[in-house]
Parts: structure tokens; C-alpha cells; sequence
């Protein structure tokens, strides 16, 4: 159990319990529909029960928790209208990153973005999926970086992380991890040829990606969805 007396400097307690469950959620090793309470979280994770409240309070910030007033605080189930929203915005925000990562790649951006492609083979050779779904964030950040825009990172992350526990989901099949490296590598093939509309083309059919296993998980675990 790692108690308050030995959190790292800077962090606090808010801080220690918020990326402890984010974690568990977006793993499943909370799962949609599972219920936790302050009390439990306190005593697990050895805090006060204001830390957990206000840990709870950004879960929900991020739609990944549902507090209700004296009854337990639930993991959010899927929404099929949020994934939709989820995946409409990021979509509009990722075509600008990408258009301006090919207008502004340089040798610098080129090495960030082959760096970050060396590591996900590193990791599809290891048949790390955790690792590989960490990297798939450090890509996109990227991305924005060489764009000139690291700021978009925060918007896409977060809507990101609304639909990442499906994705952690569908990278438990072994010819996921294949299919998106190569997406990744068109990706920043394009960017670094300046090709700014096959970045923007690649980066769309990046987020098709999903659309078969959001359906066999809806299939599966019906439980999972909430509409």
C-alpha cells in the first residue's frame, strides 16, 4: 500500500488516487457498470476521503465515472451517442494537427515521429499491448508537437480517453497492433513528405478502426453500453 507519507514530491493525494483509478478504468481493471465508494478508495489506497472526493469529481470531469448522492459512484458505462461525439471532434481536431504537421515538418519533427514508430515496433515485437496503447498517446502527442500546436494534445487526449477502454479492449487481439503500427507509419510518412490531405486521409481511416471492435464488444457485453 503506498500511503500519503511517501508520495512523490508535488504530487498530492488528489493526484496519487485520480491516476490510480484512471488507470484501473481505462485497463478495465474497473470495469463498466462496477460500483466503488470513498470509503472503499480511501482505505485501499490508504487516504483521507477528500482526496477520493475530489479524485471522483475529475473522473467525472472526464465522463469516466457517474456520482449519485449517496449511493455508490459507478464506472461509466459506454455511450454509443458519446463515442460518436468522442470520435466527431477528434477527428475535426486531428485533420488541422496533421495538415500543419506536414506544412511544418522538419528534420527535427522527422526524428520525433521515427523515434516514436521505433518504439511501437519494439513494443508489437514484445506483444506489449499495454505499452503499445501508452505509445499510441506519445504518437499523436507527437504529432502535435511537430505541428507546432502541443496544446491540441490536451483536447484529443481527453476525448481520447473516453473510448480508450474499448481500445484496450480491441488491442488484446494480436492482428490489432499490426494494423495500427502501419497506420502510424502512413501516418507520419505522409507528414513527412508534407503531404498534408494523405496525412489527413490516413488519419481517418486510423479511427475507422474501431468501428468492428466497438461492435463485437457491444455483442459481447451488452452490459457494457448504456443506450
Amino acid at each position: 500500500m503506498v500511503t500519503a507519507s511517501r508520495l512523490p514530491e508535488r504530487r498530492t493525494n488528489v493526484d496519487y488516487v485520480f491516476d490510480t483509478l484512471h488507470d484501473e478504468i481505462l485497463s478495465l481493471k474497473l470495469r463498466p457498470g462496477d460500483r466503488i465508494s470513498e470509503a472503499e478508495i480511501a482505505a485501499r489506497l490508504g487516504v483521507s476521503r477528500q482526496p477520493v472526493r475530489d479524485a471522483f469529481s475529475r473522473l467525472e470531469n472526464l465522463d469516466l465515472v457517474v456520482i449519485r448522492p449517496q449511493r455508490a459512484t459507478e464506472i461509466k458505462r459506454f455511450s454509443r451517442l458519446g463515442i460518436r461525439k468522442s470520435r466527431f471532434i477528434r477527428a475535426a481536431i486531428e485533420a488541422e494537427v496533421l495538415r500543419l504537421a506536414a506544412a511544418r515538418c522538419d528534420a527535427q519533427g522527422r526524428r520525433a515521429l521515427e523515434r516514436s514508430l521505433d518504439e511501437q515496433r519494439a513494443a508489437l515485437r514484445a506483444g506489449d499491448y499495454r505499452r503499445f496503447a501508452q505509445l499510441d498517446y506519445t504518437f499523436h502527442q507527437a504529432l502535435c508537437g511537430v505541428a507546432g500546436v502541443p496544446f491540441a494534445y490536451d483536447a484529443i487526449a481527453a476525448e481520447k480517453a473516453k473510448v480508450d477502454r474499448l481500445c484496450v479492449l480491441g488491442l488484446s487481439r494480436e492482428d490489432r497492433m499490426p494494423m495500427l503500427l502501419g497506420d502510424h507509419e502512413e501516418i507520419a510518412a505522409r507528414v513527412i513528405a508534407g503531404d498534408a490531405e494523405g496525412a489527413v486521409a490516413a488519419g481517418k481511416l486510423h479511427l475507422t478502426r474501431l468501428d468492428d471492435t466497438i461492435n463485437a464488444i457491444e455483442k459481447q457485453h451488452p452490459a457494457y453500453f448504456e443506450d
